[in-house]
């Protein structure tokens, strides 16, 4: 392990990227990992278990082991990119300074969409599971109470943004655990029919070439979340390989959760083959219920809905004032919001207008989370086709790194693993994300002729290339391999 390698980021590590540290550097790797899980919610299969079962043919988890194998490609590049660029912008800076930076500037605006999305998302997923706890209570009163919940804790600062994530993060766990404790003892006393089988796994009947896409689709989905790490890079104490490590352990530990309890739902239910349209959002919960009893099934349910709703919301919520606060540093957009609070060492306007748009998009698309969850997707495939292209430009390229694997296969096969999948997307996903992608070149053309500039100059130089400081954050291995 080189000198670099061991030393701790300070401001000096900001410095050389032209920055100086404002953000809090309270999170250690432990820290980055529990907020990737948050994110991508250890327990996110329940709620959308009964629609993946039917498009899987009632293989979900080979869903979630073909989404590992596909997404791991993309940690791997990101994990990369956040070594050599150890800075909030995450995707953004990493192809701004990789490859160019206006490219850059498309990069964080797609992945913005996805960003922005997200809370939205995850509060009309919370608002429809508390409305079939509290029917009387209307969806829009839940999703501004989260709302107002998960902007405080974010407001306050991100030691304690930590502390609520490690404890979202262990009743997950917990309601996990007691989740297989059911289905273990169910399972062993045969009820319901419920035996040991590897066919939720794989169904030789039913498996299709086509299956492996509809997979694809759904996987990605239930993935994002580990990218997020990436623009928590400026408030991290372990290292610039600490995001790498978090977002890559992260999205093996997500993987084995969510293949875990699937698997044993899928034995709970041997002779099942669909579920009815009007029935398949609450399938995991009706499979608990068979199993234990009502109680448990509205534990359940609460359980899903705060986690979705609070510490997903909240993890979320940081990432997307992260990504606003780095564009706007550099420009891209209004400055305002790089404003750092002095006390709590937070993009508090950034916090504030991501609260604001959450709300009125909320309240906007309650009951429409398929077309939400395809704009989502849109965003992020998208900035991942360049944050692999920004992989084998910097390292391959410019670097002539000689790791060919880490540096040109994987990127590639990321690439067209990520392409084929946005190919496949769905209309209104790609018209709406075109739609938003136009906006983002508008955007781009009104900075760049108010002269306002991608990146200040002594950031990068005139032709998107990273400067050469940048080197300091490569492996000694890897400097032998360069010309």
């Amino acid at each position: 392990m080189s000198a670099t390698d061991r030393a701790v980021p300070g401001e000096g590590d900001l410095t050389q990227f032209g920055y100086k540290q404002e953000l809090n550097r309270g999170l250690s790797t432990t820290d980055l990992l529990i907020y990737g899980l948050v994110f991508m919610v250890p327990i996110a299969p329940w709620a959308i278990y009964g629609t993946v079962f039917n498009e899987a043919k009632g293989m979900v988890p080979l869903v979630y082991l073909i989404g590992l194998v596909a997404m791991i490609f993309t940690a791997l590049s990101y994990a990369q990119m956040s070594r050599a660029f150890p800075i909030a912008g995450s995707v953004y800076s990493y192809v701004g300074r990789g490859m160019n930076p206006k490219l850059g500037f498309i990069a964080g605006w797609t992945i913005l969409l996805d960003y922005l999305l997200v809370p939205t998302l995850l509060y009309v997923f919370a608002a429809e599971s508390m409305s079939g706890i509290f029917p009387a209570v209307p969806k829009w009163a839940w999703i501004l109470l989260f709302l107002v919940v998960n902007t405080a804790v974010n407001y306050v600062g991100i030691s304690f943004t930590a502390v609520v994530n490690r404890v979202f993060l262990t009743a997950e766990i917990l309601f996990i655990v007691i989740f297989v404790v059911m289905a273990v003892v169910a399972i062993k006393n045969g009820t319901g029919g419920a035996h040991v089988t590897t066919k939720p796994l794989f169904d030789a009947e039913n498996f299709s070439a086509p299956l492996v896409g509809t997979a694809l689709s759904i996987a990605v989905l239930s993935f994002l979340g580990f990218d997020g790490i990436a623009t928590l890079s400026e408030e991290s104490k372990g290292g610039h390989r600490s995001a790498g490590i978090a977002m890559i352990a992260g999205l093996f530990l997500v993987a084995f959760f969510f293949i875990s309890q699937t698997w044993l739902a899928g034995m709970l239910i041997p002779d099942t083959t669909s579920f009815p349209e009007d029935e398949a959002g609450n399938a995991f919960f009706d499979i608990v219920g068979r199993i234990s009893s009502n109680g448990w099934q509205i534990a359940f349910l609460a359980m899903n809905a705060l986690a979705v709703g609070i510490a997903n919301a909240v993890a979320a919520q940081s990432a997307t004032s992260r990504l606003l606060f780095s564009m706007s540093r550099d420009g891209q957009l209004p400055r305002f919001l790089a404003h750092i609070n002095t006390r709590s060492k937070v993009p508090e306007r950034a916090i504030l207008l991501v609260a604001g748009i959450t709300l009125v998009l909320g309240l906007f698309f309650v009951g429409q989370i398929g077309l939400i969850s395809s704009l989502v997707n849109f965003g992020a495939l998208t900035s991942f086709l360049l944050l692999h292209l920004s992989v084998m430009t910097y390292y391959g390229v410019r670097r002539r790194s000689s790791n060919v694997l880490l540096h040109w296969v994987g990127p590639i096969i990321g690439f067209l693993i990520i392409g084929f999948v946005l190919w496949n997307a769905e209309a209104a996903a790609k018209i709406g994300g075109l739609v938003w992608l136009a906006i983002g070149i508008l955007v781009l053309v009104y900075y760049s002729r108010k002269g306002i500039g991608i990146l200040p100059e002594h950031r990068a130089d005139a032709d998107g290339a990273a400067p050469d400081h940048a080197t300091d954050y490569q492996t000694t291995g890897e400097q032998k391999g360069r010309a």
